[in-house]
């Protein structure tokens, strides 16, 4: 049986490799300071849709009922619950989160409707704090062996322009549109601002960022540069950067890869529950496809020839010592057979003639040699 368009089985390679990706981030998160959380992913639909009910990522929920006729749906990201978990937190407080998210959107390739996303977030930030996330993203990225950019634009600087240009009335349809420059040609982003009389600030957008330092708002760009040069990193300045979500109030964050089109990572400073904050999600999918690491780890297949306590007993010791181990009862070729579908680095005879001698070989399985094994 197929499974529903827009969800998808992880087995084998892709799985293992994901699981290594997941403890990479999680090693990472702890080292900068962050608390584990976990959520429901189900919640009343009053709460999903939130203050932000007309952003394009909460419009596309899934919705449903239970037995009790409660309207529910899917979480399909992880901040909303903040409200929640926040309470009685004393701040700043730094959490990260790892699960299954759900949209019900169009599907590609690399776009699904189930998709598991992990998301760093402190509430109660200042700008010193969007230095250390960014910090933190370059170490999971270089981890991941992923090449990549850092870039870097303003909503607070954006709406001074706006607030330039006479533009006083719909600025977040504005900067929906604006938001579309990676994905529509210029000459149709500027016909959507037609009708907000808002083209021109097109052509501001496409200046060079000395440009820009006239602005107030351009202070915060500058001076999280300085913060980034103590992490030992540079970014680039896009002033077209947006970021889809309404509560965005000041720096946001993309990261990009010469590797593909698109957002790798992104993120940004927030107003949430009146509390300044900042976050960044990473999605597992796209992490996966880009990531460069070794995640095959050494695998013992310990073959019974019959002489199954002894054979226990092999596994026991090797497990005592933190060894992958697998049992095997059954004919030796079929066991090989098994070792090589499932890629076992090592494989270990156990029958009358090795219980006899003392000596157990190990097989190395990629060079085929083979090496006594040391009980003690």
């Amino acid at each position: 049986m197929e499974s529903i368009k827009g969800f998808k089985d992880y087995t084998g390679e892709e799985a293992k490799k994901r699981a290594e990706i997941k403890k990479i981030l999680v090693e990472t998160f702890e080292k900068y300071g962050f608390e584990p959380a976990e959520t429901p992913v189900i919640e009343a639909e009053e709460f999903v849709r939130g203050e932000n009910a007309n952003d394009e990522a909460v419009s596309d929920i899934y919705t449903l009922e239970d037995k009790g006729k409660r309207k529910l749906a899917l979480r399909y990201e992880f901040t909303f619950q903040l409200k929640r978990l926040m309470q009685n937190k004393k701040l700043p407080y730094k959490r990260y989160q790892l699960g299954e998210v759900f949209r019900d959107e169009p599907v590609s390739s690399n776009r699904f409707r189930q998709f598991v996303q992990s998301d760093i977030d402190i509430i109660g930030s200042t700008i010193k704090d969007d230095a250390e996330i960014l910090a933190l993203t370059k170490e999971v990225l270089e981890r991941l062996g992923i090449k990549f950019k850092i870039y870097i634009g303003n909503r607070a600087l954006l709406n001074e322009i706006l607030e330039e240009l006479g533009i006083k009335s719909n600025q977040n349809q504005i900067l929906r549109e604006i938001d579309k420059l990676d994905k529509l040609s210029e000459a149709e982003i500027k016909s959507n601002l037609k009708k907000y009389k808002a083209e021109n600030l097109v052509n501001i957008l496409k200046k060079p960022e000395k440009y820009f330092e006239k602005y107030e708002n351009y202070k915060n760009i500058a001076e999280l540069k300085k913060l980034c040069k103590n992490y030992g990193m540079n970014f680039g300045f896009q002033p077209s950067l947006v970021r889809g979500l309404s509560y965005y109030n000041k720096n946001v964050f993309e990261i990009k890869t010469p590797e593909t089109n698109g957002t790798i990572v992104g993120g940004g400073s927030y107003i949430f529950n009146g509390i300044q904050s900042a976050g960044i999600s990473f999605g597992l999918d796209r992490l996966s496809s880009l990531a460069k690491i070794d995640y095959e780890k050494e695998k013992y297949l310990i073959i019974s020839l019959d002489k199954d306590r002894e054979a226990i007993n092999i596994a026991n010791k090797l497990r005592e010592k933190n060894k992958i181990v697998n049992l095997f009862y059954g004919k030796p070729s079929k066991a090989l057979e098994y070792a090589n579908s499932y890629k076992f680095s090592k494989v270990i005879f156990v029958g009358e003639k090795e219980i006899k001698n003392k000596k157990f070989m190990v097989k190395d399985m990629k060079t085929g040699k083979e090496k006594e094994l040391n009980l003690d």
